[in-house]
């Protein structure tokens, strides 16, 4: 990351900030805001906080015309630029420098306890983001100062695969390879062996006449007359009404009785 890239941007605003004379600390145990005349503010304007490469500057400025009242270098937070009191979360102290080499310690308080917080994680994000850059360009820097590898053949150096269990797949669209015959087709089921079957189209050739039994007895061509069914064998004729003039006759044949035959 560049030290200084000439670009300054704004990280944090707050509309309304006061500025306070502080009394010297006499102890190493802190400062106190109420040590100080908080009613009575020596000063009160915008607080604006910017960023320029890795440092962060705390600018006080006039609310209407932006007239610059003091500034605040930061190089680290936390760190004795910026210092929060003991005794309350709205008030820090700042130490300002005029450019000139020389420089003050002021108190700065907000009327909202919301702007004292924001103004606070505004400096912790930009200085830990100044740390990650830093641990980012000290990787880069070690990385190249490592020796690199060289993963290149040397000449004549031959490099062996070993690929087992995979077979070769026919190309898409390739035509199977068929077995070599004659080109016709098997005689279907039932067909006698050895027959072909003729190719579509062609005229078959007629089979020849034989024999019909059932065409040689029945010529429906020509009706002819059925012959006449042989006679049946003599059977002894019965008469059935007998002889109604001798009734000794009819012994043998039964016997009549008002007209009827009896067996």
């Amino acid at each position: 990351m560049a030290e200084d890239t000439g670009y300054e941007s704004v990280i944090c605003v707050k509309p309304e900030v006061h500025v306070y004379r502080i009394p010297p600390r006499a102890t190493n145990r802190g400062y106190r805001a109420a040590d100080w005349k908080l009613d009575e503010p020596a000063w009160s304007g915008r607080l604006r906080i910017t960023s320029k490469g890795k440092m962060a500057f705390i600018k006080l400025e006039d609310k209407i015309s932006g007239e610059l009242f003091a500034q605040a270098p930061v190089e680290q937070y936390p760190g004795s630029v910026v210092e929060a009191v003991t005794d309350s979360s709205r008030y820090f102290v700042v130490r300002i420098e005029d450019g000139n080499g020389r420089h003050a310690f002021i108190g700065l308080g907000f009327a909202d306890r919301g702007d004292s917080f924001d103004f606070n994680v505004a400096l912790q994000d930009h200085f830990k983001w100044v740390r990650q850059e830093s641990e980012l360009a000290k990787q880069e820097a070690d990385q190249s100062a490592a020796p690199k590898l060289d993963l290149g053949f040397k000449e004549g150096q031959t490099i062996k695969i070993n690929i087992g269990n995979i077979k070769k797949k026919d190309a898409p669209g390739a035509a199977k390879s068929r077995p070599m015959g004659s080109g016709l087709l098997p005689p279907p089921p039932g067909a006698k062996g050895g027959g072909l079957l003729p190719p579509p189209g062609a005229q078959q050739p007629a089979a020849p006449a034989q024999p019909n039994a059932a065409a040689t007895l029945l010529d429906f061509g020509s009706p002819t007359p059925a012959p006449a069914p042989a006679p049946a064998p003599a059977q002894p004729s019965l008469d059935l009404w007998g002889d109604f003039t001798t009734a000794s006759s009819s012994s043998n044949k039964g016997t009549v009785n008002s007209g009827w035959v009896q067996f």
